[in-house]
């Protein structure tokens, strides 16, 4: 039995070692996007004559998901491309092959949308529902992607890569100025419950008002409005033309025709011109954080404002324009 045990685990060494260079050889790096960052990976790997063991050391992956990312089965978290790229010496390699990676993992209206706002030099958003996906923090998009479809958890952790990812574009160099219209109905639904909902909106807290971004809120006292019932995305391109993306549940749209998307551009700035300035949209915010439960915040600022005392806010002449310079991230003051 041990001459048997002897001969026959060489042998079977061997067998999965040679499955193994199957496995690889049967990798087409042609498939998808996916497939050809994994192949780019092992390739640029084994020229440095490095194991999954070497590189599992120097990346904040474990050995089965580079693995995994190798075969092309398993997208990475946002941060690792640019990771690739430093340690490879291959400049934007991975972080262009990941773009278009995420594309391919989305539905083709969202795939758009990604694809613009990459592009924009100012990004406008009416968010009637949920907190838009450029902001929202992991814990909030992972609760979302945990109800939102049966799927198991590694699409869960896909989508929530794509999601992270697409947040890259306001970290860059020069990102688009990105004002938000927030509906007062997309705070207060506790998304993943109480904790992950202050750590939500204390995020949007320290968003209100940066040198790239701004959010209003618009309250519920303002009433029927013509953007109920979903979100949308008024993005401007570098040639200066506006485009609108509208988004419900499960579908999204694109739109280039200036007619309709001039039907939105119209609509969001009226209701900017109704809504909270920025420092009272984080004084609204604190104020839910202080009425999640078990909230152990304390009020900072000015006292919070009493729902029950609110009136509609009168119109602003300082309106948002499109056209401002500062909308296209090249402010002039």
């Amino acid at each position: 039995m041990a001459s048997l045990a002897s001969d026959t685990c060489p042998i079977s060494l061997m067998t999965q070692g040679a499955h193994a260079m199957s496995q690889e050889k049967e990798l087409d790096p042609l498939g998808s996007a996916r497939q050809m960052f994994g192949a780019r990976l092992r390739r640029m790997r084994k020229a440095k004559g490095w194991s999954l063991d070497v590189l599992e050391a120097k990346v904040p992956l474990s050995k089965s998901q580079l693995a995994r990312v190798e075969r092309g089965s398993y997208l990475p978290p946002e941060k690792l491309p640019a990771l690739l790229d430093d340690l490879f010496g291959t400049e934007d390699l991975f972080a262009e092959l990941y773009v278009f990676a995420c594309r391919e993992a989305v539905r083709y209206g969202y795939g758009l949308l990604m694809d613009h706002e990459r592009r924009a030099i100012g990004i406008k958003e009416y968010a009637g529902v949920l907190i838009p996906g450029l902001l929202q923090t992991e814990g909030y998009a992972r609760a979302l992607f945990r109800v939102t479809a049966a799927r198991g958890e590694a699409w869960q952790e896909e989508q929530l890569a794509i999601r992270m990812a697409r947040q890259t574009v306001l970290r860059g160099e020069n990102p688009p100025h990105h004002a938000v219209l927030l509906d007062e109905a997309a705070i207060r639904r506790p998304i993943g419950g109480p904790a992950v909902m202050r750590e939500q909106l204390e995020y949007l807290i320290t968003m209100v008002e940066t040198p790239w971004c701004v959010i209003q809120l618009l309250p519920f006292s303002y009433g029927e409005h013509g953007m109920l019932g979903g979100a949308v995305h008024l993005l401007t391109m570098p040639d200066n033309r506006t485009v609108a993306y509208e988004e419900s549940t499960g579908n999204g749209t694109m739109m280039e025709a200036p007619d309709r998307v001039q039907r939105h551009v119209r609509h969001w700035d009226r209701l900017w011109a109704y809504a909270m300035r920025p420092q009272e949209t984080a004084t609204f915010l604190r104020q839910v954080i202080e009425e999640l439960p078990s909230s152990t915040a304390s009020p900072t600022g000015t006292a919070p404002v009493d729902p029950q005392t609110r009136t509609t806010p009168t119109p602003r002449t300082d309106v948002f324009n499109v056209r401002h310079a500062t909308l296209g991230g090249m402010s002039e003051s």
